[in-house]
């Protein structure tokens, strides 16, 4: 079977990953077609780029037959499903939150006012504002490693940056993390840490066996989330925030979301959450965005400041 891939140490670590699930539940050998994407050939930031251009090309090659499958990363995709294309798995999630790499193995709160701090996304970029730290924060793209080195590189030109946990744990550089940002203080994208696997929607056997890789908490969890994300209008550059957690319930199993909407210099933010079953996932997470739409999260979304 033919699994599409972007060609970052990342995007590979991942399809990999998925690749080796999937012989090992099957007996099916995988092998990896590398894609280019528009993303990976244009330096400029994500925000400016728009919505699913990390996935068009994978698409592309899905629907064209160059390829049986693909790995997103599930937050990448735009939140439309694509017509002729499925999500037939959606694996167990790492750690959805995000990390902190600093020098001296400072934490966010250790970091001395004016200490420059890189990270690529608007979300990140207007929480770190709405904290009141006196950090400087700069717009910072490239892959993981590149980022890390930024910061830990003999040409060091950053106190910190930020990326998401499951991409660095999934590159093995855990060890470098200084802090695990607790969603309190920093919340997480929606579906940040979980994969999605998509191929074409006729091929019922494809998707038969494809959902063996599916963990269905993960994809309850993921479902609130992005259909916060859905309702409110808002791309993958928004600053939107939401996290959704499984727990225990009396009547069994419940989804706990929470979401965020922060203007871009942090001087305002709607935060509110939502529970309910498993089962009612993604009306939880419309409804979540219906309070935060009453609440005003409109009129942060389109601030320009």
């Amino acid at each position: 079977m033919r699994l599409g891939t972007r060609g970052s140490a990342l995007a590979l670590a991942q399809s990999q990953l998925v690749a080796d699930s999937l012989t090992a539940a099957t007996g099916r050998p995988v092998e990896l077609v590398r894609i280019v994407t528009a993303g990976d050939r244009s330096a400029a930031p994500v925000a400016q780029l728009g919505v699913g251009v990390f996935v068009s090309a994978l698409r592309d090659a899905l629907i064209a037959g160059e390829i049986d499958f693909a790995v997103h990363s599930y937050k990448d995709l735009p939140t439309l499903p694509h017509p002729g294309l499925h999500i037939a798995a959606v694996p167990l999630r790492e750690d959805p939150r995000d990390a902190l790499i600093a020098r001296d193995g400072l934490t966010l709160t250790e970091l001395p006012a004016g200490s420059m701090i890189g990270t690529g996304a608007v979300r990140r970029i207007a929480q770190l504002h709405a904290l009141g730290l006196q950090l400087q924060v700069t717009p910072i793209r490239g892959n993981v490693d590149s980022r890390i080195a930024r910061v830990l590189g003999p040409e060091a030109d950053l106190d910190a940056v930020i990326l998401a946990r499951a991409g660095v744990a999934r590159l093995g550089r855990a060890a470098e993390i200084t802090e695990t940002l607790d969603p309190m203080l920093m919340l997480p994208a929606p579906a940040q840490g979980a994969l999605a696997i998509e191929c074409r929607a006729d091929d019922a056997d494809l998707v038969e066996l494809l959902s063996a890789l599916d963990h269905a908490p993960s994809r309850a969890a993921v479902t609130a989330e992005r259909a916060m994300l859905a309702t409110l209008e808002a791309g993958c550059s928004a600053p939107v925030a939401a996290h959704a957690e499984l727990a225990e319930g009396e009547q069994g199993d419940e989804i706990y979301l929470r979401g965020a909407v922060i203007s871009p210099d942090g001087a305002r933010a709607v935060r509110l959450s939502r529970t309910g079953t498993p089962a009612d996932a993604a009306e939880i997470g419309k409804a979540l965005a219906a309070d935060l739409l009453d609440a005003g999260a409109d009129t942060l979304m389109g601030s320009t400041e």
